[in-house]
């Protein structure tokens, strides 16, 4: 269950990319036919994966460079953010992606530019933070008090939207102590903020050489297929409770 994937290198998800920009950095859980299509406007850090109809849900991923998709051939579709996107058109439930992943944010990071992210409409935010912490031991306290304010501007900008907090899991060299700690920090942040908790994004993906890139980390356009569907159940139930 432990990300054993995250242990070879501290640059696991994206290194200190960020540190250099704007951000330095992460409940279990779907609509209507088309209409006329239109370009989405996107907010800093964000590229959005698909234009969708003007009423369908819009959907900010907020994430690492596991949500970005580094490495991939194609971020915009090859990422878990752009697999849900087609999972969804797949389905014919409206839904439209925007994936503001940025490699090697932190939850501190991601706390300094959500305000930007969030100057556009949402529907549902979905937040993917975290594995770069447990990456540099940052305490798990600081960790959850980030993720929780995340969540509260979330819900002060956009009363509205459904929010998801997308389980993470620290490396097996920090000790159990640490691990266990970083582990319990999603469910009792989701419970105590009301947000929807995801499963771990990399369950069946991390450690599987098949599943990952040259750096064993991050995952193929297969692995980012399976961590889409690792979710997808939880932002469907979380969609059709809309």
């Amino acid at each position: 269950m432990l990300a054993v994937w995250l242990i070879p290198v501290l640059t696991a998800c994206g290194g200190d990319a960020a540190d250099r920009g704007a951000g330095d950095s992460t409940r279990v859980g779907v609509g209507p036919a088309t209409a006329p299509m239109e370009s989405t406007t996107v907010a800093p850090g964000a590229a959005t994966v698909s234009a969708r109809p003007a009423d369908a849900p819009r959907a900010l991923f907020v994430g690492t460079s596991l949500t970005a998709g580094l490495g991939l051939a194609d971020p915009q579709t090859q990422s878990w953010p752009g697999v849900i996107q087609q999972i969804a058109d797949s389905v014919g439930v409206p839904l439209a992606v925007t994936n503001a992943g940025l490699s090697g944010e932190t939850s501190a990071g991601a706390l300094r530019r959500v305000d930007w992210l969030l100057r556009e409409p949402y529907d549902m935010i979905v937040i993917e933070t975290g594995a770069n912490d447990g990456l540099r031991g940052v305490n798990a306290d600081s960790t959850a008090a980030n993720i929780t304010e995340l969540i509260a501007r979330a819900r002060t900008m956009h009363p509205a939207a459904t929010i998801l907090l997308v389980q993470m899991e620290a490396p097996t060299n920090m000790g159990p102590v640490y691990t266990k700690r970083f582990h319990d920090l999603f469910p009792q942040v989701a419970r105590e903020s009301g947000a929807v908790l995801l499963p771990f994004i990399l369950e069946g993906v991390g450690g599987v050489p098949r599943f990952n890139q040259g750096d064993g980390i991050h995952p193929t356009a297969e692995g980012a297929r399976m961590a889409a569907w690792n979710v997808w159940p939880g932002i469907r139930y979380a969609l059709r409770q809309r």
